[in-house]
């Protein structure tokens, strides 16, 4: 017997009865009523001339020959499905953009603004590697970077993202922060570092403040690290705007006096000189610099 399209419905709802052994179940996975699957099974068993089902009083069991048809039914089911997931797989992976960043970059930056990225570009897959250690672009690895540094980069094609410029922040709460007045009197608190090339040095010679003794009490790898030490009141950081700018929208840290220096260093997208960005990662190249700085 050739199986006719219009038997194709019956067969899932058959399927997911003979799984469940319960036709009530079975239509709740299928969205159906008990009554729909019950036509289904009934017009199935009409079309082969055999029962699938012994009805009782405490549910269904399946026939000999039910049994067969579920095993088989089954099988090719999940075969099918196998294939839709490959399939679907495949097109998530080829929308997949593999991303090499700077974790406090990607923690402040670009996730809170990756719900506009969704509404843009929803089939876009983002994959984040936030090493400290600058990755490799080899085959396989990330399809671009988010790198802070001067502009250029052997064998890599730079575009310019966003300048940066310094600050000093600290808690609302800090105590004594009132009589903070002038970038002399920072000095005076404690100060909390963080391992980029510009520093409180080179804050407190643009801010003209000479002859103080510069101590800094905590040092922290990571710039997220050294401001969320001073959102909980251990000391005053030298922030960059980028990366501080949802501590001072929260409220968790405030600006002091002084100037803003600007960094020596910015943020650039890269990617491989010798290799054309796929698709999608053209895309999110796109959407990246026509993103607001702020």
């Amino acid at each position: 017997m050739a199986l006719r399209a219009d038997l194709l419905p019956a067969l899932a709802a058959f399927e997911s009865a003979a799984r469940h052994q319960n036709f009530t179940h079975a239509a709740e996975e299928l969205h159906l009523t008990a009554s729909a699957v019950s036509h289904h099974v009934r017009k199935l068993e009409a079309r082969l001339g055999v029962a699938l089902f012994q009805r009782h009083a405490r549910g269904v069991s399946l026939t000999a020959e039910g049994r067969q048809l579920a095993d088989a039914a089954g099988s090719a089911l999940a075969d099918v499905d196998g294939v839709v997931r490959a399939l679907r797989a495949g097109r998530d992976e080829h929308a997949r953009v593999r991303i090499t960043t700077l974790h406090s970059l990607a923690y402040t930056w670009l996730i809170p603004r990756m719900r506009a990225l969704e509404a843009a570009h929803p089939d876009i897959r983002l994959s984040l590697d936030t090493e400290v250690a600058l990755t490799r672009f080899d085959d396989g690895g990330p399809d671009l970077g988010i790198r802070h540094g001067p502009g250029h980069w052997p064998g890599l094609t730079a575009h310019l993202l966003m300048d940066e410029t310094l600050f000093p922040v600290a808690s609302p709460g800090f105590p004594g922060l009132d009589r903070i007045v002038s970038a002399a009197d920072i000095a005076r608190l404690p100060l909390i570092a963080d391992h980029a090339r510009q520093g409180w040095l080179d804050w407190f010679r643009a801010a003209d403040v000479h002859g103080v003794r510069i101590e800094e009490r905590h040092t922290f790898s990571d710039t997220t690290d050294a401001l969320n030490a001073a959102a909980f009141g251990h000391g005053a950081a030298l922030a960059r705007e980028r990366i501080a700018a949802p501590y001072l929208d929260a409220g968790r840290l405030v600006r002091l006096p002084g100037p803003a220096l600007q960094a020596r260093w910015s943020y650039y997208v890269v990617y491989p000189a010798h290799r054309r960005l796929r698709p999608a990662a053209r895309r999110f190249v796109d959407w990246l610099l026509a993103q607001p700085a702020d």
